[in-house]
């Protein structure tokens, strides 16, 4: 699968995994988690271009999806990344929430979605 297919199932798979958790869905919730996941793998298995491709999810015109692709890039693209995070984190909902703790747990140094 191409590193624009991979992005594309990244952001499909995150708008359908905060819609479900919106109708009270936690299964089709996890089960798009798990593919926000697997994906990310997938990504990371192309090493930096892989990662890269992913950053352009930073301009997407939903919050959650901008907010997911931060997340999870916060060590690589971690300038950007904290830039996404900190705008989504003045907003309200659950992107917002989700920005807000992840701020939290990288400035702890607990933050673990892309090790080293």
């Amino acid at each position: 699968m191409s590193l624009e297919k991979l992005v594309e199932a990244f952001a499909q798979h995150t708008a359908a995994q905060t819609d479900s958790i919106g109708r009270g869905d936690s299964q089709a919730a996890n089960k798009h988690a798990k593919k926000v996941n697997a994906t990310f793998d997938k990504l990371c298995a192309h090493g930096t271009p892989g990662r890269d491709a992913l950053s352009v999810l930073f301009t997407h015109p939903r919050m959650d999806v901008r907010v997911k692709a931060a997340a999870f890039l916060l060590r690589h693209r971690t300038e950007e990344a904290t830039t996404v995070l900190k705008e989504a984190a003045q907003s309200e909902g659950l992107a917002s929430f989700s920005a807000s703790e992840v701020l939290k747990r990288w400035e702890e140094g607990t933050w673990a979605l892309d090790p080293e």
